[in-house]
């Protein structure tokens, strides 16, 4: 049996490494907030009088931690795509509609057939790819890109959603990083998954239920104020009220945002620049037969999830709309929304929701702040999707953070792996 972990942060990273850990060692999780999942979670919204996310998020099948992790705590089956990998656009602008459709294999076959493509598109725009994977750190996004109508269409609209950062300013190497492990692997590894039952039932609730059935001390309401250090250790945990003294052999797993940890932590070299997101749901069930993820092209309104209780869409990389009215947002999306949907009607229930520091900037200069899961302190590991996951800020990227600090604690040779920042 291992000792006691204390894990600070309930999101996707710190339930991660929770569930990682048990039932090896003895956890104790420590939440700020009333509830766990951070980001990513559901939540009752009175307006619409139905339980919403958070902000929406979309996996590829090829996330093979976020997999693991649902497969574990029971949550998989809460997960539901295609059969296939496909991808509906549609351009607003120009009043065009096409169907992405990579094939199987990992041999791109798919990119000589004209109906499976980007409309005005041929087989060689799509190298962009292939150079994606050769970037290097202090690359920019668009050069290796390039513009034109496979810009516009395909490479803008899947990359600004996946680093939320404007591909002029974004890293190639960490748009690399998702291209490596889902589109360079086929089809079989870029088919997108959604949580059409919520974020919480997928990936909450079932680690909640997981952790508590291996014994877990949970505590919600546990906001962590200062952490004390001797030497090369940390010692206590100061909640305010409540002050947990830490046990020689016992661990911390600090799973918060980077601006917490920053405060925490003396000289921790850190992400210091957050890019937004905008988030609209309208209580308007999907028409019957509309594709579970619409691409959209032309338009504010960058994807669109038809549910069936609502129609929910995600604008990426929002900082552009901060200033804009939440009335003025929703008025402008639901026109949108309807001319994807294809019908008419008033303006439904709504609910707007601006993350102002959603992600941090998927940019060379802040991917290069971004520390390992060690930490100076031997008994301190750290997690989050700000941290060195080799990817940008994903719940792919969250999960894997956990995993990697839970397995630093695991290791008896756990020690100082290197000084903040490093």
């Amino acid at each position: 049996m291992m000792a006691r972990v204390h894990i600070i942060g309930a999101g996707l990273a710190g339930l991660s490494a929770a569930v990682e850990l048990s039932p090896g060692a003895e956890i104790s999780l420590y939440e700020a907030a009333p509830q766990a999942g951070g980001r990513c979670r559901s939540y009752f919204d009175s307006s619409l009088n139905m339980t919403i996310d958070n902000g929406n998020h979309l996996l590829l099948s090829g996330n093979a931690s976020a997999l693991a992790y649902a497969k574990k705590i029971g949550g998989e089956a809460k997960l539901a795509g295609p059969d296939e990998a496909t991808f509906d656009f549609c351009d607003l602008a120009r009043n065009r509609r096409w169907t992405l459709r990579p094939n199987a294999g990992k041999l791109p076959w798919w990119i000589l057939m004209p109906d499976r493509r980007v409309p005005n598109t041929a087989g060689l725009d799509y190298l962009a790819l292939v150079r994606l994977l050769f970037a290097k750190p202090d690359q920019l996004l668009r050069p290796v890109l390039g513009t034109g109508e496979i810009a516009r269409n395909l490479w803008d609209p899947l990359f600004i959603s996946a680093l939320n950062t404007d591909p002029a300013e974004a890293s190639a190497a960490l748009a690399g990083a998702i291209v490596r492990e889902t589109f360079a692997e086929g089809g079989d590894a870029c088919r997108p998954l959604v949580a059409v039952e919520g974020l919480s039932a997928a990936f909450i609730d079932p680690a909640l239920d997981f952790l508590r059935a291996r014994g877990a001390d949970i505590r919600f309401g546990a906001k962590l104020r200062a952490i004390t250090f001797e030497g090369d250790r940390a010692t206590a945990l100061d909640f305010g009220e409540d002050v947990v003294t830490l046990a020689p052999e016992d661990k911390i797993v600090l799973a918060v945002t980077a601006p917490v940890a920053s405060a925490l932590l003396p000289g921790l070299k850190a992400p210091d620049e957050f890019r937004a997101i905008v988030n609209a749901h309208f209580a308007y069930p999907a028409p019957k037969n509309m594709p579970l993820l619409t691409g959209v092209i032309g338009g504010a309104s960058e994807w669109l999830f038809g549910f069936s209780d609502r129609l929910s869409v995600t604008i990426s990389a929002a900082e552009r709309f901060l200033a804009t009215s939440r009335e003025e947002l929703a008025d402008m999306i639901w026109a949108e929304v309807q001319a994807v949907a294809g019908f008419s009607a008033p303006l439904p229930a709504w609910q707007i929701i601006k993350e102002k520091r959603a992600t941090f900037a998927a940019t060379p200069k802040q991917d290069a702040l971004r520390p390992g899961a060690g930490t100076q302190w031997r008994n301190l590991a750290l997690a989050g999707d700000w941290t060195q996951t080799g990817l940008p800020a994903t719940i792919e990227g969250a999960i894997r953070s956990g995993v990697a600090a839970a397995r630093l604690c695991a290791d008896r040779s756990f020690s100082t792996a290197s000084a903040p920042g490093q």
